[in-house]
């Protein structure tokens, strides 16, 4: 299972998770959120890393010309588009992306099944709040190209086991406090993941 861990807003962070096994790293270019990073301090980080994890850039409310200078400044490799666009909007983007679905049901996951996409629990604040989908929703649907988000734990990952996702992404599952991560709980979110 692959694993993304998300509102890097430090080397040090980065670098653990990394050495952890993270098979992707996102930084949050939203400024309402407690771990936003800006272009440059991300750029910064991205340059340190090693080689084969992949960047994520979580974007929110941003037009396409945004996302596509932000990524390239940054070298990110793939935009996180964590709200609404239409296909067109989709099509501009210059770089690899990625189609966050804020989940109220199954059906909002069934209209996209078939792509890749993350599916985050919906909350107002455009995620990092540790809420939950309804694993349910998840019942009797092909979850190989689904990245699951939200409310994720080291604790709970083994009530995954029987769905077959593609990938988790994490977030305050993984803090100490926000924007923080904590060495621990990165380690063992990571090595849970890695064996279901």
């Amino acid at each position: 299972m692959k694993v993304k861990i998300c509102g890097i807003t430090n080397l040090e962070d980065g670098l653990v998770a990394c050495e952890a096994g993270a098979d992707a790293l996102g930084f949050v270019f939203y400024n309402k959120s407690p771990r936003c990073i800006t272009p440059q301090d991300a750029q910064i980080i991205i340059d340190k890393l090693p080689p084969f994890v992949k960047t994520v850039g979580l974007f929110v409310n941003e037009t396409t010309d945004a996302i596509n200078e932000i990524c390239r400044f940054s070298k990110i490799d793939i935009a996180q588009i964590h709200f609404d666009v239409s296909d067109d909007f989709l099509s501009q983007l210059t770089i690899p992306y990625i189609r966050v679905i804020r989940a109220t049901s199954k059906e909002d996951i069934l209209r996209y099944i078939g792509n890749y996409i993350l599916v985050d629990a919906f909350v107002e604040s455009y995620g990092g709040e540790g809420k939950r989908v309804a694993l349910e929703w998840f019942d009797d649907i092909d979850c190989s190209k689904i990245i699951l988000a939200g409310g994720l734990r080291s604790e709970n990952l083994s009530e995954l086991k029987n769905y077959n996702f593609y990938g988790v992404d994490v977030s305050s599952g993984v803090e100490r406090v926000k924007g923080k991560k904590d060495k621990i709980k990165i380690k063992e979110f990571i090595e849970n993941a890695k064996s279901l």
